[in-house]
């Protein structure tokens, strides 16, 4: 510590004052005392050497005065006495004893832990420390005047160590742990390491030296002292034998001697697998059997060789090293339970060879070059497999067949001939058929006895160039098994169809082409097949040979180029130009035949690229410019216009002339709002008016308005229409006096029927006219309406002749 300047000492009690150093002095002087006992200071002794080398050169040297003598104070922890523990004393030389002085301490526990006698400067610990929890304790001191509280010293500072005793065990943090060594490890082998902590003081006595020992796992394994690292102490440990070990450790403080505190720990150590376990087969023979029906790829047996170890340590690879089974058998390993599978390779007979032997080999792998010497990593085994007899299906003599029949070929022509025996001892006939699914359209026959293929119809080759069909070969007598097998067919070509041009598109050509331009460049195709060396020739029909506007050359590559001869072609002339091409195929026999080539005239721009050929696929541009975007645009606008005009007046022309008050409108609705009942109907106009237009000497009062005065029928105005003969006449004064009438009914009834005019044959068509008794009616006048009427007079004309005929029936 610092020299401090207040001027005091310190008395320290108990075992802790053996321990305190003097840090320094100030001025005055000091002692420490131990049980009232005086002892200088050793640094008084470093001050007087320091005054005697200065005074041997001759000069006097003056020591100053100290104040405090200042240590490191210690404290036993864990002290459980009855009384507070005494950790010292302040006292200043300002002090004179009556009392006028007052310490004050301050800093970590005080008031709390230590307490200050404010008189006497005692200073004690009030409670049971622990050095664990806190090691010191920084306390500042200070005296001051005990009625004015002003410093007579400046406060100093001072540390308070508690003194550490053995009362924490070791411990092991981290355990229990868990080890793994592989197995068969030299002695020595380290395993792994533990370590245990103690809290304790570990600077102070041997109360955190640890010593490490093995309570549990002897004779396999040892731990160092001194480190705490487990080491195996027992040669070749094999995992098959134990694989888990159990070992407790313990680690005691106080260097290990009796006293010392002591905490353990568990390490479950694991043996890890190594390859030091060759394969091993159970048996050295296995018997097997296969029967003689089984086909390639079905399993015969499984084997398999014990091993051990491990994963792939464990791992045992199967092969056949020897045998007379070697090319008709197979092995393979089964990836989920590491069995060798026997799987047949070809067909075995039964009449042929009954038994057969393999040697078998199982090794593994992988292999520790540490424990080669342990060897050999392999194992071997006998198989013995015998053939069973069973009744087997007949066999054809080829696996498949292959025929070729010539296209067009009459019905009847043979086409090859399939074979098959009974391979079993009785050696029974066989009987062929062709299965239905595998010929449909039933081309093919086979002859049930010999086997014999043949056509039913001519084969086309350009419809179906290959027949793949099954023929079935049944065992007659036993099980009737059967067996099948494939025939394809080839339908040889024949030279029966005519080339022709290989796409039809037409031909665009400029007004503006030029003499000797290729314009087109035909090729042709033929359904047949083309022989080596065989090419299509072009010519010209003969009928167009002397034309002047076109010519062919055959290209000798199976094309030929259309020329133009002349120039000066005109679309408004002739737009279309049609051109017979004969095509040869040079084949056997020699087909041709005659295409005819379609050649337009375009109109073309500067560039001779086509703008129009009056045919719509050519003349839609690849894109649209702006104005005809924008004339598009403007059409589209005019029809929405007309379309919102006309339903403007559609919405207009629904709307009521006279606007009703509610109930009013609800009224006329009901009124108003009826189809027509025709001559029954007697309540929406007054039919009598109309039939009898004399007496139409009233009038009808409006329900819509009330009228203020009433207009008198004109004079005359009935006589007028009674003697009228005309109903035009009477019905255009009708409409004028109902117009000009407010009190006249809101609705012209009259209006309903129509009225063909004064240049009709047929006059007037309203019924109104007509009374109400069916018998009183005559429709005799229709007959002279014209041809319009013919109809209604012969519906209606015609009842008297009807009843006529009855009467003259019930007379007769």
């Amino acid at each position: 510590m610092a020299m401090l300047p207040l001027r005091a000492f310190l008395v320290l009690v108990g075992i802790s004052a053996l321990c305190s150093v003097a840090l320094g002095t100030r001025r005055g002087n000091a002692a420490l005392d131990h049980r009232g006992h005086r002892h200088r200071h050793p640094g008084h002794l470093s001050l007087h050497r320091h005054r005697q080398r200065a005074g041997k050169e001759g000069q006097v040297l003056h020591r100053s005065k100290r104040g405090w003598v200042w240590n490191q104070f210690f404290v036993i922890e864990e002290y459980t006495g009855p009384d507070s523990v005494l950790v010292g004393r302040l006292h200043s030389d300002v002090d004179s004893g009556v009392g006028n002085i007052k310490y004050i301490l301050s800093g970590e526990g005080a008031g709390t832990i230590f307490v200050i006698d404010d008189k006497t400067g005692n200073i004690h610990a009030t409670k049971t420390l622990d050095r664990e929890e806190q090691a010191q304790y920084t306390l500042t001191a200070q005296a001051v005047n005990r009625d004015t509280n002003k410093p007579l010293e400046p406060p100093s500072e001072f540390i308070v160590k508690v003194q550490d005793i053995n009362d924490n065990p070791p411990e092991f943090l981290h355990g229990p742990y868990y080890a793994r060594v592989p197995e068969m490890s030299n002695v020595g082998t380290s395993v792994m390491q533990v370590t245990a902590t103690d809290a304790d003081d570990p600077t102070y006595g041997n109360s955190a030296r640890l010593v490490y020992s093995i309570l549990q796992g002897q004779p396999y394994f040892s731990v160092e002292s001194q480190t705490g690292i487990i080491r195996t102490a027992l040669p070749n440990m094999d995992r098959e034998a134990r694989q888990e070990y159990d070992v407790l450790i313990q680690a005691k403080d106080m260097g290990g001697h009796m006293g010392g505190l002591s905490g353990t720990t568990q390490v479950k150590i694991t043996l890890t697998d190594v390859n030091d376990n060759p394969p091993k087969f159970p048996q050295s023979v296995y018997p097997m059997s296969v029967s003689e029906d089984k086909v390639p790829g079905e399993e015969v047996g499984r084997l398999k060789a014990k091993d051990p170890d491990l994963g792939d340590n464990g791992m045992v690879n199967y092969r056949l090293v020897d045998g007379d089974g070697l090319g008709v058998f197979e092995m393979s390993t089964d990836s989920e339970t590491r069995e060798a599978v026997i799987k047949l390779k070809k067909h075995v007979d039964f009449e042929t060879k009954r038994s057969y032997t393999l040697k078998v080999e199982g090794s593994n792998p992988y292999i520790d070059p540490q424990y080669i010497a342990w060897g050999p990593y392999k194992d071997e085994a006998t198989i013995k497999i015998s053939v069973e007899d069973a009744d087997e299906p007949p066999a054809f003599v080829a696996p498949s067949y292959t025929f070729e029949v010539a296209e067009n070929a009459p019905e009847g022509t043979q086409v090859g001939r399939v074979h098959a025996k009974d391979t079993d001892v009785a050696n029974n006939p066989v009987r062929y058929m062709i299965p239905l699914h595998t010929d449909i359209e039933r081309f093919f026959s086979v002859n049930a006895d010999d086997g014999m293929i043949t056509t039913t119809r001519p084969l086309d080759r350009e419809a179906q160039a290959w027949h793949n069909i099954s023929v079935s070969a049944t065992e007659i007598g036993g099980h009737h098994q059967d067996n099948k097998v494939h025939v394809h067919i080839k339908v040889k070509d024949v030279n029966d169809n005519p080339p022709e041009f290989a796409t039809n598109n037409e031909v665009l050509m400029c007004e503006t082409v030029i003499p000797g331009k290729v314009i087109e460049t035909v090729s042709a195709t033929d359904k047949d097949e083309m022989a080596h060396r065989q090419h299509f020739t072009f010519s010209l029909a003969p009928e167009v040979t002397h034309n002047n506007n076109f010519s062919v050359k055959d290209n000798r590559n199976s094309t030929a180029s259309i020329y133009v001869l002349r120039k000066g072609f005109s679309r408004l002339t002739q737009d279309v130009y049609y051109l017979p091409i004969e095509i040869n195929d040079n084949g056997f026999p020699a087909m041709s035949s005659t295409n005819t080539l379609t050649i337009r005239v375009c109109s073309c721009n500067s560039e001779d690229v086509i703008v129009s050929c009056n045919v719509e696929p050519y003349v839609l541009p690849a894109g649209l410019s702006t104005g005809a975007l924008i004339a598009i645009l403007a059409c589209i606008v005019i029809l929405l216009a007309i379309v919102v005009l006309f339903v403007a007046l559609r919405r207009q022309k629904k709307e009521p002339l006279i606007v009703f008050e509610e109930e009013d409108i609800r009224e006329n609705i009901i009124t108003y709002d009826d189809e027509g009942g025709g001559e029954e109907d007697t309540e929406a106009f007054d039919i009598a008016t109309l039939q009898n237009p004399d007496g139409a000497n009233g009038f009808l009062p409006r329900k819509d308005i009330k009228p203020e005065l009433q207009f008198p029928l004109r004079p005359g105005a009935g006589h007028t229409a009674a003697n009228s003969v005309d109903v035009d006449d009477f019905i255009k004064s009708r409409i004028a006096e109902a117009d000009g009438d407010p009190t006249a009914p809101p609705y012209d009834s009259i209006q309903i029927y129509g009225y063909e005019g004064r240049g009709s044959l047929a006059g007037s068509l309203s019924s109104l006219e007509s009374v109400t008794t069916e018998s009183d009616l005559d429709y005799d006048y229709l007959q002279s309406w014209g041809p319009r009427f013919k109809k209604l007079a012969d519906l209606y004309g015609t009842k008297d002749c009807f009843m006529d005929d009855d009467d003259d029936e019930e007379d007769s």
